[in-house]
């Protein structure tokens, strides 16, 4: 496993993202709803990998919900940077990281892949990102 540590502009919050697939090899999502397309947002993830967040102040902490309201979407109050997107299901958790955070972002050189979401039903995508995101470790 690689390590890949990032932060919001700020660091309020932090993350390392863990993953056997190199970054050169590792899928970018550049996700089409508004959202993610205002905050210029560039998403991976690994199945097979880790994430680990801290937040230094939980009180300059946005949880923003959207759309299916499916994930929370964390944003640092302080700085508005959006960090990843979180599904939680009782004691698991799911997530995926904007790679404008990782300090190594320039290392994910594969051509962001456009995603289209929109067709899915809430079943359709708490299901895509339980098998596509990765696990979020406690």
């Amino acid at each position: 496993m690689q390590s890949f540590p990032g932060r919001c502009h700020c660091g309020n919050v932090a993350l390392v993202y863990e993953t056997a697939v190199a970054p050169a090899e590792t899928e970018v999502r550049a996700c089409a709803c508004g959202f993610c397309r205002r905050h210029g947002a560039l998403a991976v993830s690994d199945p097979e990998g880790r994430l680990r967040i801290t937040v230094a102040d939980p009180k300059r902490l946005i949880r923003y919900r959207f759309a299916l309201g499916t994930a929370d979407f964390l944003i640092c109050a302080d700085c508005g940077v959006y960090a990843a997107a979180v599904v939680a299901e009782e004691s698991a958790a799911w997530a995926l990281v904007n790679v404008n955070l990782l300090d190594a972002r320039a290392a994910f050189t594969s051509p962001p892949l456009v995603m289209d979401y929109d067709r899915e039903d809430e079943a359709a995508r708490i299901r895509r990102r339980k098998a596509k995101w990765t696990p979020l470790a406690a």
